[in-house]
């Protein structure tokens, strides 16, 4: 082992062999029973206090989390199961035996923690669980990345997650060994804070998802194999809330597939509604509308925004947005909701466009609308709105940064006919034996002997700009962990040194990379860890689309680390002594 570990710990756990066993009706995410969330205007949206008392959005940094003294505890299982979301059955990975996982809610300032047990057979697998664009302040080891702040949670082991609610708003947590997530893995994760609009219902997390019929581990291989036919996988219907219908008479290799229902939503005229979208696609943009309105965003990611009006919402993966809609019209009426992917530009799917029937007060459970769709205007690039349109409410300007790197993204095909993606003249390669932050707790701050880890030490800089240059041909969205950015330009070509709005750039944690373009953003160096930057394309990632920030490090050798961390690499190091792990692509 390349770092110390003190002690062994074998830990043999007795866990079912039985594979679960779902199909919609189990989660009733997307039912007309599901739970409700709380309105605007109660002041206590979860129990044990108005944490945020006279903060508010526009006077309280929302970085700046109250302390509570509150824990929320949640226990998960993952393991593997069958699951039927639009009607095909096939094998994924649930947690819980849910599709989508638990939806875990907090108030801001609240400590979450989260007991997880890895149950996977049939075959074994780590896996792991990232809280996505919560910045783990203190504790950058609960990031959940194999490789990068901890060990694979090993087949039969528990491992428990224990972070700060450090901002609020919406997002999604999700599993970080290979595309994992795209088995099935993937939850909403909401945290309670002050708004800065009024409504008067929260219809909660509204998770907008490509869904694939091939197990993951089979688009994993085809994306990753030789073979040009194979490597460009298509998804097979596009889901909201883990439901919509699919067409069953397309199935002809005889597994078993039936009718399938819509997510619903009840309403009533005249009432608004706030909606947090969450894109937790594998491949796809989503394009969100509700037939005939316009819909008001007023976050994106964690981060409040001065609302503005659109028809169509555009996430790349890993994006949030949440947007208002007041519905109009006759209380027996119903309208559609639409997400779709949209030409092989921002995705590749068989069945592009998802729907979800939104119900108002007094329309029949069965009725089905027959509004019409909005059209969708794009140019092919899958960019987000422009900067100018989206200014944070709580005001921030960058300061002058201490440093600036160029990053270059390129797309290889090598000599074995391999397509790889590599950042600066390099893909990433996984060691899920040697997590970097735990190297660097030693003072282990340099890896020679292994370029493929793809890391950039920041070193005692306070601020960093970074302009990332994408040469080729395909868009990327993304995603900075540990922190949000300042996103301070982004187009096609090259960046010509201007800045949007640069007293109060837009802030959020992913960002669209259009094809041959570029996006060029900041952030200070106020978190010391070891921080993800990668492409939330899943296929992309696999392919090895990532690099990690090395960031003050002298103060990570600092951190008293949890046992815990230690504890799980033994028990992987263990794990991997007795069983070879084909790990066929990037590895996270």
């Amino acid at each position: 082992m390349t770092f110390i570990r003190n002690w062994i710990f074998i830990i043999a756990l007795s866990i079912p062999c039985c594979i679960a066993t779902f199909f919609p009706g189990d989660s009733l995410l997307g039912t007309l029973g599901a739970s409700l969330f709380p309105p605007f205007l109660t002041n206590n949206p979860l129990p044990d206090g108005f944490p945020w008392k006279l903060c508010s959005a526009n006077n309280t940094d929302p970085k700046d989390a109250p302390n509570t003294g509150v824990t929320r505890y949640y226990d998960f299982t993952i393991k593997r199961g069958k699951a039927a979301p639009d009607g095909y059955e096939k094998e994924v990975i649930l947690i819980n035996g849910e599709f989508p996982a638990p939806t875990i809610e907090a108030n801001w300032g609240d400590w979450i923690e989260v007991k997880v047990k890895n149950a996977i057979t049939g075959p074994e697998e780590g896996t792991s669980l990232h809280w996505h664009g919560l910045f783990q302040k203190e504790t950058p080891w609960y990031d959940g990345v194999p490789s990068i702040t901890q060990c694979p949670i090993a087949p039969r082991a528990t491992f428990t997650y224990r972070f700060r609610a450090d901002v609020y708003g919406t997002t999604w947590y999700h599993a970080h060994y290979s595309a994992q997530y795209s088995a099935g893995l993937t939850g909403a994760l909401i945290i309670y804070g002050p708004s800065h609009v009024q409504y008067d219902e929260d219809l909660g997390p509204i998770m907008l998802q490509d869904w694939y019929h091939k197990d993951y581990y089979s688009v994993v291989e085809g994306v990753m194999s030789n073979d040009t036919a194979l490597q460009e996988q298509y998804s097979d219907n596009t889901i909201i809330n883990g439901r919509m219908p699919y067409n069953c008479s397309l199935v002809t290799d005889g597994t078993p597939c039936s009718q399938s229902t819509y997510s619903k939503f009840r309403v009533t005229p005249g009432k608004t509604y706030k909606l947090r979208l969450i894109n937790t696609a594998a491949g796809g943009w989503q394009h969100f509308s509700i037939d005939g309105y316009n819909l008001t965003i007023v976050a994106n990611d964690f981060v409040a925004i001065h609302p503005y009006s659109t028809k169509i919402v555009t996430l790349g993966i890993g994006q949030r947005s949440d947007v208002l809609f007041t519905p109009t019209g006759n209380a027996t009426g119903a309208v559609w909701m639409r997400t779709n992917q949209y030409a092989d530009s921002c995705a590749r799917a068989l069945q592009p466009e998802g729907k979800a029937i939104i119900l108002y007060d007094k329309a029949s459970e069965d009725t089905i609308p027959a509004t019409e769709a909005t059209p969708i205007v794009d140019d092919g690039t899958c960019r987000n709105d422009p900067l100018n349109m989206t200014v944070p409410y709580y005001p921030s300007a960058p300061p002058e940064p201490s440093v600036t790197y160029n990053i270059t993204i390129t797309q290889v095909v090598n000599s074995t006919g391999h397509k790889l993606f590599y950042m600066n003249g390099s893909p990433f390669q996984a060691n899920y034996n040697n997590p970097i932050l735990l190297l660097a707790n030693e003072r282990n701050y340099s890896y020679p002997y292994d370029p493929q880890w793809n890391v950039i030490n920041l070193g005692s800089n306070s601020s960093v700009r970074i302009n990332v240059w994408n040469d080729n041909f395909v868009p990327h969205p993304m995603h900075l962990h540990g922190h949000d950015m300042w996103v301070l330009h982004d187009g096609l070509g090259q960046w010509d040194g201007t800045i949007v709005n640069p007293e109060n750039p837009q802030r959020r944690d992913t960002q669209n990379l259009a094809p041959n373009g570029h996006i060029v953003f900041q952030y200070n160096l106020d978190n010391p860890g070891v921080w993800l930057f990668h492409c939330h394309l899943a296929w992309h990632l696999s392919s090895g689309l990532s690099v990690s920030l090395l960031e003050r490090p002298k103060e990570i050798n600092q951190f008293q680390i949890p046992f815990i961390m230690t504890q799980t690499c033994v028990e992987w190091d263990i794990y991997t002594a007795f069983n070879t792990i084909d790990q066929i692509d990037s590895g996270v």
